[in-house]
């Protein structure tokens, strides 16, 4: 259906503001951590958002705007950046928020274990000026840093450090796991991981109340057609994302709106690029084929990225040939071509490469993190097959997905990317394509230790340069280094489809994140 506010409409909507209401959603996520440092996923920092603010955050429409900083602005000639703290901000637990939570939560989210730490590998020294000024330093200039850290979000240094929360503790939990002290608009009434968290108003909140309120239920429900069911009886008012199956039925059925964009998400298969030998399937044991970049190329030949689209997606995603969608900043007009599916071409590279029997590997693949996660990977599956390369594939749950990613247990795996807040292929670039490296904050999601000399040495001009076509031509070199080394698959671009009741009112932003205190029951 269709919105149209005529006057009477608003006036109505208006008059609700001041109601009290319920909201319960589903999605197929549960976020992995209430802890804003500790696991840097899209169902995590999006979910976090709803309670945490950061200095910065993205607005309706994925502009940079003020949060806990009331103004930036940059340090001499690119030194850094200084920030100008909003005073009167109280967290949930009613403690002052001041320049001291904010030295804190750097120096928690920059720290060894925090997932989030590639955000400052730019960032050379912190500086608490007063109370309400921070000045953040980095090794060069760099105008992209404000709205790279939009998911940077501030902690109560006192409450993490009497809950022994000072650091972020990924593998084995502690109080920030499970507990929450923000700023944010709402705060956490209960939590039950793996089956609901509620959440309500938080009554000192500083900005502006736009919500109605007064009770938010979330249920993670993984199995698609429970969450359609619950949609159309009402047990639901919301569910992301909504199965291309079951879209067009909704779009007819009375009380139900759906809601469709297309994600700046990109999925992709990632390599042990630096494996030695194969960990899974027929030929577990051998020689690790993926580090040859015939057999690498090969795969991506070998997977019909078209009949996946129309298949699985029914024509409501595009292929991908980068690791950004040509909306984003930096997008490399000229690599957009993506390697064409070619069953014989595939077979005769893994031919030259020494494999022409083919092999066996294991495929690891989450089964509730991304739509039709595990409808791809029995595709992809199929398709290396027919090239003589047998897949023994494991999905599962996103819960037990990434630990076994940062385990290295895995030949090839599955993997969305989004480019935060700064929406500037420089995001990937630092957590995917840079060599890992602890000290400098880099490559912190490069599971599989994919590594170029060059892309390292041009990533910190990329993040200093401040002329556009400069910028974009360092941009397009290091495009066609990962292209011509298949560093990864890029497969296609994700799209958006929510579905609402007819009474809900709420703003989709590409990136995914769903923002509470933008809901309206009407």
């Amino acid at each position: 259906m269709t919105r149209l506010l005529t006057t009477a409409a608003a006036l109505a909507l208006v008059a609700t503001q001041v109601s009290a209401a319920e909201f319960r959603w589903a999605g197929k996520t549960d976020p992995q951590t209430m802890d804003p440092h500790a696991v840097s996923s899209a169902p995590v920092l999006g979910f976090l958002n709803n309670v945490y603010d950061g200095l910065v955050r993205m607005s309706k429409d994925m502009t940079l705007e003020p949060s806990l900083a009331t103004a930036w602005e940059p340090i001499g000639e690119g030194e850094g950046w200084r920030f100008t703290l909003r005073e009167g901000v109280t967290f949930h637990d009613g403690s002052a928020f001041d320049a001291e939570d904010v030295m804190f939560s750097y120096e928690r989210a920059s720290s060894e274990s925090a997932d989030v730490r590639s955000w400052f590998s730019s960032v050379t020294g912190v500086t608490v000026v007063d109370d309400f000024t921070v000045e953040m330093y980095t090794s060069a200039p760099n105008p992209l840093f404000p709205a790279s850290i939009a998911n940077w979000m501030m902690m109560d240094k006192g409450w993490s450090e009497a809950n022994n929360a000072a650091r972020p503790d990924k593998e084995a939990g502690n109080f920030a796991t499970l507990n929450v002290n923000g700023t944010g608009a709402f705060k956490i009434q209960g939590r039950q991981p793996g089956l609901s968290t509620t959440l309500v108003p938080h009554e000192a909140f500083w900005d502006e109340v736009e919500h109605n309120i007064t009770l938010a239920t979330f249920t993670p429900i993984q199995n698609s057609a429970t969450a359609v069911a619950a949609l159309l009886s009402g047990d639901v008012d919301f569910i992301e994302p909504v199965p291309i199956q079951d879209a067009a039925r909704l779009e007819s059925s009375d009380g139900i709106t759906i809601i469709r964009g297309i994600e700046t998400r990109v999925l992709m298969l990632g390599f042990a690029h630096g494996a030695d030998t194969l960990k899974y399937g027929a030929s577990a044991g051998d020689a690790n084929p993926f580090q040859d970049v015939r057999v690498r190329e090969a795969v991506a030949k070998a997977i019909n990225v078209d009949a996946i689209l129309q298949t699985i997606w029914r024509g409501n995603a595009a292929a991908a040939s980068q690791l950004v969608t040509p909306a984003m900043s930096g997008y490399s007009t000229a690599n957009d071509a993506r390697p064409a599916f070619d069953v014989e071409g595939a077979k005769a590279l893994l031919a030259d490469a020494g494999y022409a029997d083919g092999f066996g590997f294991g495929l690891k693949c989450p089964n509730d993190r991304y739509p039709n996660d595990e409808s791809v990977c029995q595709a992809i599956t199929s398709m290396l097959a027919q090239i003589g390369i047998s897949v023994e594939l494991d999905a599962m749950p996103v819960s037990n997905y990434w630990p076994e990613l940062r385990e290295d247990n895995f030949d090839m795996y599955l993997l969305g990317w989004s480019p935060g807040g700064s929406m500037d292929h420089e995001h990937p670039l630092r957590f995917l394509a840079s060599t890992p490296n602890s000290e400098k904050r880099l490559g912190s999601w490069n599971f599989g230790d994919y590594s170029n000399a060059r892309l390292d040495e041009l990533l910190p001009m990329i993040q200093a340069e401040l002329d556009p076509a400069a910028r974009q031509a360092m941009i397009d070199e290091v495009v066609g280094l990962y292209q011509s080394e298949h560093a990864y698959v890029p497969l296609y671009v994700q799209p958006l489809v929510w579905g609402t009741r007819d009474n809900i009112e709420m703003t989709q932003r590409p990136d995914n994140f769903f923002i509470l205190r933008w809901v309206t029951v009407n």
